[in-house]
């Protein structure tokens, strides 16, 4: 169908849809870069999806049971931002769609949650957004049938792209959803046959439409240029009882000299060229005009949705008042007041018993304790659960048959399963926490950076965090991955040593609002090294002193984890020497960053020679041994320098010097 015939049969549909392409060209131009095909070609698909489908309310951008609209293919920015100030949302002003791109401006190159208000999700890297709109429709089930579908029932609506159908991490997220049968999951794909080297067809050769329904879900198909098609096949799409694609055949770039083409899919500046394709359009409006009928009707929009809005608002009303505290708490991501006292319990109950337990297993007490007074945990693991010990005995699986369990078998997809947490909290309502070993943070990280680029706290419980782990050797040893982690910007690690500082560990992440929390659990068994209770997290202090020299203070050891164990039978060698030593706990640098000098200096103060013991790589440690009043000459680190190997436990430390006998011989060659 060619435009002259789409605007004769639809004249009122495609100049509503033409404000979406006139501004994503108009923007793109100014800022001299952006991405113009994509929102021209999806124009059609999001003015239907909008008038018709979609439920949103300008007004009410967070309202809890509006439908979750995730612009997947986020390099097409131009086309959420268009839809936001067209229909109205207040901080998507004409002046921000003006400055796209620009420094300062809230339409940035790509969406980014927390910048604004209707973008759900930050997207860009491709395979994200469908992956985190898993995570969306698993919390939107769990909450309906926790609440009720008088409380939330809503639909995830995604816009993707090839690209994103080709990252990989988009066939874990399709597997899950088509195992759970997300019904409530739609993506409509923008099948125009381009990437930016050329053709899809280059690089792939895919039966999208049949790999869907190999996963379980419903397919459908439409002319992502009819809006009478793209209504029938999203009306249809809703109605599946299992997640569904609609494949809308589009062109990039429609109307463009560059129509069907790689160049289509990129920056469309030329003037000429701009002119040529508006003129096509039948679009009289010059630079960023939108004429006023057309802005008021895309402004109607809203009104149905602020009419479902009053309508939920008005149930919620009926609801006791507990409850409603109770649903506006969990929104808030505000922790039970019962969180504490449960967290005091653990604390000293394992102070006066001193288990010997893996810091795993000290993790699993910790959850079987709270999870019962947190009803919004979501816990699972990939394909690990018995490894990670991630599932207490109160939780439940969320199943099609049980959309109440509160634990998901992710199935061996670390990426998926953190794509997925970053979605159930950006959905709100739950607070998700998923396990894996601590190597395998390599396949999970683009989403664990993102949970920190966002803000979000997703929990990633990393177990087996050292060579401890043993005979799996080193394709399991994760080395570097604490160092990783902590390099990540907005990302807290906590490496616990026992029962006591994971228990205030998990208080601390599940009390974060604002950041991912990774916690670095061991395999094998720790004693306990926290034997006096306190009702102060220790942990919060990110270091602290656990032991203290008996003399005169001449070494600092600093450990972490498995290691605090090593620095404690260090320092009773040393100290049979005379050689007076503190041991310092450090479970989080960026805790221990965060405290004020006066403390610090209370903790590390300049002098006495200090090592560091922990078995990963130095990279991130020299903050405390050089900086802070350390000195190169007076300080040392016991840890890894090399990938590990395969060999019992004992052994390995042994064979890679982390033993309390190479700190003492450490520290007595720097003394």
């Amino acid at each position: 169908m060619d435009i002259q015939t789409l605007r004769q049969q639809n004249p009122d549909h495609w100049m509503r849809a033409t404000a979406i392409r006139a501004l994503a060209l108009d923007a793109v131009a100014a800022a001299n870069s952006g991405h113009s095909g994509m929102p021209m070609g999806m124009a059609d698909v999001a003015t239907v999806l909008f008038e018709k489908h979609l439920k949103f309310d300008p007004k009410a951008p967070r309202w809890a049971d509006r439908d979750r609209f995730i612009l997947s293919a986020g390099h097409g920015s131009m086309l959420i931002y268009a839809l936001l100030y067209l229909t109205g949302y207040a901080d998507v002003t004409l002046d921000q769609i003006k400055h796209f791109r620009q420094w300062g401006a809230i339409t940035a190159g790509h969406p980014e949650y927390g910048h604004v208000s209707g973008v759900e999700t930050t997207t860009g890297p491709l395979g994200q957004g469908i992956s985190n709109a898993v995570g969306f429709a698993i919390a939107e089930e769990n909450l309906r049938a926790r609440w009720g579908a008088k409380v939330q029932d809503h639909h995830t609506w995604v816009i993707a792209g090839d690209g994103c159908l080709m990252e990989g991490v988009s066939q874990e997220a399709i597997g899950l959803a088509g195992k759970q049968q997300l019904s409530r999951l739609i993506v409509l794909w923008d099948n125009n046959g381009i990437t930016i080297d050329g053709k899809v067809s280059i690089a792939d050769v895919t039966d999208q439409k049949a790999r869907f329904a190999a996963s379980g879900w419903d397919v459908f198909e439409c002319d992502g240029h009819d809006p009478a098609d793209i209504d029938r096949a999203l009306t249809s799409a809703k109605a599946s009882p299992r997640p569904a694609l609609v494949a809308c055949k589009t062109h990039i770039a429609i109307g463009h000299v560059a129509q069907d083409t790689s160049k289509g899919h990129g920056a469309l500046t030329d003037k000429a060229q701009l002119q040529a394709a508006k003129d096509a359009y039948g679009w009289k409006g010059g630079p960023f005009e939108v004429p006023a009928d057309i802005k008021t009707w895309w402004e109607s929009l809203g009104a149905k949705g602020a009419k479902a809005r009053a309508e939920w608002e008005a149930r919620m009303a009926t609801l006791s008042p507990a409850k409603q505290a109770e649903f506006n708490r969990i929104f808030a991501l505000e922790a039970p007041a019962k969180l504490a006292s449960v967290i005091r319990a653990v604390k000293k109950q394992a102070a006066a018993d001193a288990p010997k337990l893996a810091t795993r297993a000290s993790s699993e007490k910790v959850l079987a304790a709270v999870n019962p007074v947190l009803p919004e945990t979501i816990g699972g693991s990939a394909d690990l659960t018995g490894s990670n010990n991630t599932k207490t005995a109160d939780l439940g699986v969320f199943t099609p048959e049980d959309r109440k369990g509160r634990y998901i078998y992710f199935g061996i997809r670390e990426h998926g399963m953190a794509a997925a947490m970053n979605g159930m909290v950006l959905h709100g309502g739950v607070r998700p926490y998923g396990g894996t070993f601590m190597c395998f943070t390599d396949y999970a990280r683009p989403s664990m950076r993102l949970s920190a680029l966002m803000g979000v706290p997703v929990v990633y419980v990393m177990t087996h965090d050292s060579i401890g782990l043993g005979e799996d050797g080193p394709t399991h040893q994760p080395v570097e991955h604490l160092a990783i982690s902590r390099a990540t910007p907005n990302t807290l690690v906590i490496r616990p040593a026992d029962l006591v500082e994971t228990a205030e560990a998990w208080e601390i992440a599940l009390t974060e609002k604002t950041r991912p929390t990774v916690l670095a659990l061991s395999r094998q068994n720790l004693p306990a090294v926290r034997k006096t209770h306190t009702n102060t997290n220790m942990v919060a202090k990110g270091g602290y002193v656990l032991a203290e020299a008996t003399g005169k203070r001449q070494v600092i050891l600093m450990a972490t984890g498995s290691e605090v164990e090593i620095a404690l039978k260090a320092r009773e060698a040393l100290e049979a020497d005379g050689i007076g030593t503190r041991v310092v706990s450090m479970p989080s640098m960026e805790l221990f960053a965060a405290q004020d000098e006066a403390y610090r200096k209370k903790v590390l103060p300049a002098g006495p020679v200090r090592v560091a013991i922990e078995a990963g790589v130095r990279q991130g440690w020299d903050r405390w041994l050089l900086g802070e009043r350390g000195r190169e000459a007076k300080a040392g680190f016991i840890g890894m320098h090399s990938f590990g190997a395969s060999a019992p436990m004992e052994r390995l430390y042994a064979e890679f010097g982390i033993t309390a006998e190479a700190t003492v011989a450490k520290v007595k060659a720097l003394l």
